[in-house]
């Protein structure tokens, strides 16, 4: 047999392997409300070759690829306990097992590792949280997205209506193609189908009622049987508390902005900030994307060298209020075509990072260049430390961030020296270190952050709404701090 026959063999062993994996994922979703992660990355609903793709992510922690044989006992060991709702990553598993030294099976450590997540311990499956989306654009789609894939389990978050403004002849046809087929993100993992008659559009399921009004104070939403709902506004027309406060309509508990807030409204970025939200705060933001880029990077910098002044600025795409060709435009140089132009703007990201962490004393400051790409920007954090580093231990220090603090979701690590934007193109992370970029000189450094502006962005709002629904679940085994 040569080298490539036990290459090809090696490989139908690791995809039966993963084929294997797929059932045993999909029934602790559904049946009792556990999301089977690997480093974070979730593993429910994913095909055989991403599987072993994600696998391959593990050659970050030790040089080494992570393989299924090495995960799937600890995968079936799971599907044995006891569980109640929770997240448990089988990298972190399979990573904390193998530098253990007691001599436990994989059954008596994965027990004793997820412990809080069984028998008395394990928190009680929570009724499903209504979720109206009011604007259906480029955000609003991709959380619909998103929350409709995260409602295999039937629990959780349920998206029952959107709110939009009569577009004429087929507009619920035309909005649910726009759902069905994206440019950039591909096509919708399900089926869609249309009632028009009354006006629903069925996704995997969902019944999502399609509501047509010109203002907040024309819905009544338990008409439509919706209760205790959290609003997610992604229009962006209102951003302080007394313009959000108009959804607080029948049927609407809490309001989420897909914008920077305004006056006092709170502009939260989650695994930062999210745990400050009151429990009976009924607006909240969710800042920008840039915004959520910085701030979680900018955090773990000033956890660890602290920061005593910082500039940001973000080469960004373009984004649907440019003009496909010049024209009128209240900005002066948006007016200006996007697709053909770089274009100098402002950005109010480096003035929100006061709100999320009204802890940090340095100032930043920050400016903005859109450039003719349709998603995925960079920011370019340029930082002074209160001490002197090296570019191994800032390299090492994020990396480790990446892999096993409580910003890992936020806060992704790429050591490819080809990467580009389209690279990122669905990250689910709120920014990725380019470790290539990184450049440190004594007291100076400066990261460059990739964004995907739309998607890893939704993910950050729909991470809020989990946490103000009391839908987001511990994660197993205990993130190290």
């Amino acid at each position: 047999m040569t080298v490539n026959d036990d290459s090809f063999t090696n490989w139908k062993i690791r995809e039966e392997i993963a084929e294997s994996m797929i059932p045993l994922i999909g029934k602790l979703h559904r049946e009792r409300d556990v999301t089977v992660l690997l480093h974070s990355r979730s593993l429910v609903n994913k095909s055989v070759v991403s599987i072993l793709k994600t696998h391959r992510f593990a050659r970050q922690i030790a040089g080494a690829e992570l393989s299924v044989t090495e995960t799937m006992p600890f995968l079936e060991a799971l599907t044995a306990l006891d569980l109640g709702p929770s997240q448990i990553d089988l990298g972190m598993l399979a990573t904390l097992y193998a530098a253990d030294e007691r001599g436990l099976s994989v059954a008596e450590f994965t027990a004793e590792a997820v412990a809080g997540a069984t028998g008395a311990n394990k928190i009680e499956r929570r009724e499903s949280r209504d979720v109206v989306l009011y604007g259906f654009g480029r955000i609003g789609r991709l959380v619909a997205r998103l929350l409709i894939e995260k409602a295999g389990s039937g629990n959780g978050l349920r998206l029952r209506a959107i709110v939009v403004r009569g577009g004429g002849a087929q507009d619920i046809v035309k909005r649910a193609s726009l759902l069905r087929r994206d440019s950039i993100h591909g096509q919708f993992q399900g089926t869609i189908t249309v009632d028009e008659d009354t006006s629903t559009i069925v996704a995997n399921g969902n019944e999502i009622k399609v509501i047509y009004a010109d203002d907040p104070s024309h819905v009544d939403y338990t008409e439509y049987g919706i209760r205790d709902a959290i609003l997610i506004d992604n229009t962006g027309k209102w951003r302080d508390r007394e313009g959000l406060s108009k959804h607080l309509r029948p049927g609407i508990e809490k309001v989420v902005l897909t914008a920077p807030g305004k006056g006092d409204v709170p502009n939260i970025v989650h695994g930062v900030n999210h745990d400050t939200i009151k429990p009976d705060e009924q607006i909240l933001s969710c800042a920008s994307c840039t915004t959520n880029a910085i701030v979680p990077p900018l955090k773990a910098m000033d956890d660890e060298y602290g920061v005593l002044r910082g500039h940001v600025e973000t080469v960004h795409s373009f984004t649907n209020d440019q003009n496909l060709l010049d024209n009128y435009h209240k900005s002066e140089r948006r007016g200006r075509s996007a697709p053909l132009n770089m274009v100098i703007t402002e950005t109010g990201a480096a003035s929100a990072v006061a709100k999320a962490l009204p802890d940090l004393k340095a100032k930043i400051s920050g400016s903005s260049i859109r450039v003719p790409v349709p998603d995925v920007s960079i920011a370019i954090l340029n930082l002074q430390l209160a001490r002197e580093a090296t570019r191994e231990e800032v390299h090492d220090y994020l990396r480790e961030v990446s892999l096993t603090s409580p910003l890992k979701r936020q806060i992704d690590f790429i050591t490819a020296p080809d990467a580009v934007s389209s690279d990122f193109i669905g990250s689910r992370h709120a920014s990725i270190v380019d470790a290539g970029a990184l450049k440190v000189d004594g007291d100076n450094a400066i990261l460059y952050l990739w964004y995907d502006n739309e998607f890893g962005y939704s993910c950050q709002v729909v991470r809020v709404v989990q946490h103000v629904s009391g839908v987001e679940y511990p994660t197993y085994p205990a993130t190290a701090v």
